[in-house]
């Protein structure tokens, strides 16, 4: 067995360890300390729940990767210090950009924060990024674009990182939704940048995966009656819409990925459902002349509870969906142009939102009627 690949086993393995040792902790000091998730007409959970299951990220996945990196330092293996030596750079931005968006996320679940401030902090995050060097400067043909000259690659980074990151927070609204979603995008990641040589962003993919497992448990299959559920919170959310902004913008800079896929298709596929789902539910706002900041229940997963679907079935037909998308993306991109291919996703993603608008129009005329 490798080295990297032995690494990249225990960073997985460790920070699931971590992470469900730490959420029962969190759940305990949460009940203590009546630290629960309102219930309003918006929400769909019933009982008293806690939304601050995303305080285990990051520090599990900072912990396990540093003190890896730590042992490998020690035992002078220069395979690895030469990587680390390599990464070091963004990886410092990174990691500050992270605690940022983290400590507004545990700000905006303990008391509350205004959308505004948290875009604000997302910009401000973006900027991190970009001054460590992770940049958007090649589309690899999407929308008939390759590279970009710096000040447009500086401007679309920033706007994406923060587009990735709300998304991810938007879609999180039903039990293991926005968790499988990230999940299926990190084990992409973490397979492409272990085959292509980036094996610290590889350890960062498969951490963040480790921390998503054992939430996905506690949030799918706990019981809130039992003192068992929990939620990730904006802590969660924001930590790993950036992760994932972060890791999908750095994939689109490869020049050669695994069965030589288009990297931008490889970058932004398993990120298509969350993506297209928040310029759909913006744009439904405007159109709808409603605040476009502003929380509502038009998301995709909102459409298939009216349908009158349960949350553990509405969830698996979205990851599952997600995954199938993913799979075609990557098969179709070795055969047509990637312009085409993103249009046809948006094809098919308004395509299947009409067909959900006509059944729910459907069940509530019958509803009605009866």
């Amino acid at each position: 067995m490798s080295t990297w690949l032995f690494l990249n086993l225990a960073v997985f393995a460790t920070v699931v360890i971590i992470t469900g040792f730490i959420i029962p902790q969190i759940l305990l000091i949460a009940f203590r300390k009546n630290l629960f998730d309102s219930i309003d007409q918006r929400k769909i959970h019933l009982g008293t729940v806690p939304r601050l299951g995303g305080i285990a990220f990051f520090p599990a996945i900072l912990f396990t990767i540093m003190v890896l990196f730590g042992f490998a330092l020690i035992y002078d293996n220069l395979t690895v210090t030469a990587q680390l030596m390599l990464t070091l750079k963004p990886f410092c931005f990174i990691v500050g950009a992270i605690v940022i968006l983290f400590l507004v996320g545990m700000a905006d679940d303990l008391i509350g924060v205004k959308f505004r401030a948290k875009f604000i902090a997302q910009f401000l995050a973006s900027a991190l990024v970009i001054t460590g060097g992770i940049v958007l400067d090649n589309l690899h043909g999407a929308f008939w674009i390759d590279s970009l000259q710096t000040v447009p690659a500086i401007l679309l980074t920033a706007l994406l990182i923060v587009f990735i990151t709300n998304a991810i927070n938007l879609i999180d609204g039903i039990d293991g939704l926005a968790s499988g979603l990230s999940a299926i995008a990190c084990a992409f990641y973490g397979y492409t940048f272990y085959n292509v040589g980036l094996q610290v962003y590889a350890m960062l993919s498969f951490a963040t995966l480790g921390a998503l497992v054992p939430f996905f448990c506690y949030n799918v299959f706990g019981n809130a009656k039992k003192h068992s559920k929990i939620f990730m919170g904006d802590t969660g959310a924001l930590t790993i819409g950036l992760i994932l902004g972060v890791l999908s913008i750095r994939i689109c800079r490869v020049d050669h990925v695994p069965h030589n896929l288009n990297p931008a298709v490889v970058a932004f596929a398993p990120l298509l459902i969350p993506c297209l789902d928040v310029i759909r539910v913006y744009f439904g706002r405007i159109k709808a002349h409603k605040p476009p900041f502003l929380p509502d229940k038009t998301h995709i997963h909102h459409k298939l509870l009216a349908l009158g679907l349960h949350q553990r079935v509405a969830m698996p037909v979205i990851v599952g969906s997600s995954l199938i998308l993913t799979a075609v993306n990557y098969v179709l991109s070795s055969y047509i142009n990637i312009t085409l291919l993103f249009v046809l996703d948006i094809t098919a993603w308004t395509v299947a939102n009409m067909a959900l608008s006509r059944a729910i129009g459907k069940c509530r005329a019958a509803a009605f009627s009866a």
